[in-house]
């Protein structure tokens, strides 16, 4: 269930005292918002609302680092499942949609594929299928979400699509991502993958800082969407609340919009 914060963080940001200038957000988020969560915090911070201190990584290990006493008070998450998980467990509060994205296919300079050609190119045992790691990465989730749509264009395609992917990124002992660059462009730039699925919003920052990557996109048949939740920690500062409305409002959406998501209406 989507439920929007507006109305239990409103109540609480009433009910708390104000925040001294000094105390610090501390945020956990996944690794595809670190360019746009950056870009609202230090908003944030020069609206004069507090500061922020950001842990960008892969949302399951972040999950699993929370669920086992990891000190955080927003969570900002690729899926709606991990922070649910934690709602669930009473160990945040109400969990809302606040931005979507989509997956897409990086592809190295060169290769010859289309949406229409792109499941036979990932198929080709010549061609190799870079993702990033299910369970721990909703990114890689999402990949074998796309496998289990082209078993119905192609059966036999699932089993072959989960045997040759190249699980290269989001796990637990993934080599971390190259300070402010593209893991998934270096990737395909070091010939790592020659097709990367991804979300849309990496594969144009790879794009932007290697020109001749392509991007495709996936068929209508293999098309996934990703849906982002957002949950605050039981216990958390009154800066942490104003930040998760922060996030929600309409300057913070014309952020994650600039960035590439799709972003939903703030609350009322």
């Amino acid at each position: 269930m989507r439920t929007r914060l507006s109305a239990a963080i409103a109540v609480l940001l009433v009910t708390m005292a104000p925040a001294m200038a000094e105390e610090t957000v501390l945020l956990h988020a996944a690794g595809s918002l670190r360019a746009a969560l950056t870009e609202v915090a230090n908003a944030f911070e020069v609206a004069g609302l507090g500061k922020v201190q950001a842990k960008f990584a892969a949302s399951g290990l972040l999950k699993d680092e929370i669920a086992t006493g990891a000190k955080a008070e927003v969570f900002a998450s690729a899926n709606m499942e991990h922070p649910q998980a934690l709602a669930a467990e009473k160990r945040s509060g109400p969990v809302v949609l606040f931005a979507r994205n989509r997956l897409c296919a990086l592809a190295r300079p060169g290769l010859e594929v289309t949406p229409a050609s792109l499941l036979d190119r990932m198929l080709d045992s010549s061609v190799k299928l870079g993702t990033s790691t299910p369970k721990a990465d909703p990114s890689g989730d999402y990949a074998w979400e796309v496998f289990r749509k082209a078993e119905k264009l192609k059966a036999g395609s699932s089993t072959m699509l989960e045997k040759k992917a190249l699980q290269l990124t989001g796990g637990p002992t993934s080599p971390p991502a190259p300070q402010g660059r593209s893991v998934y462009g270096d990737l395909v730039a070091q010939g790592a993958a020659d097709i990367f699925l991804t979300y849309c919003t990496n594969a144009l920052a790879a794009q932007r800082e290697n020109p001749t990557q392509q991007i495709v996109q996936l068929p209508d048949a293999l098309a996934v969407g990703a849906d982002y939740g957002l949950t605050v920690m039981n216990g958390a500062s009154a800066p942490a609340y104003k930040f998760a409305l922060f996030i929600l409002s309409a300057e913070g959406q014309r952020t994650l919009a600039g960035h590439g998501f799709a972003a939903p209406a703030p609350p009322q």
